[in-house]
């Protein structure tokens, strides 16, 4: 995953942020930091926004 393919999908996200609770939440807090930070993630939580995606985006809006 690129640095432009993690910050559009946590753009993505960011509309699904009433859906989420508790350990997602936070998980997606943190990557969100991390990604205004101009930080890369490391492959553990690169899995996770995968997973996130996946869960919250629907499948018709996935590209």
């Amino acid at each position: 995953m690129t640095r432009i393919e993690q910050h559009k999908i946590i753009e993505t996200l960011r509309d699904y942020l009433h859906k989420m609770s508790g350990e997602d939440l936070d998980d997606f807090e943190m990557m969100r930091k991390r990604d205004r930070d101009d930080e890369d993630l490391d492959e553990f939580s690169r899995r996770r926004l995968t997973e996130l995606y996946v869960k919250y985006v629907p499948e018709r809006l996935r590209r």
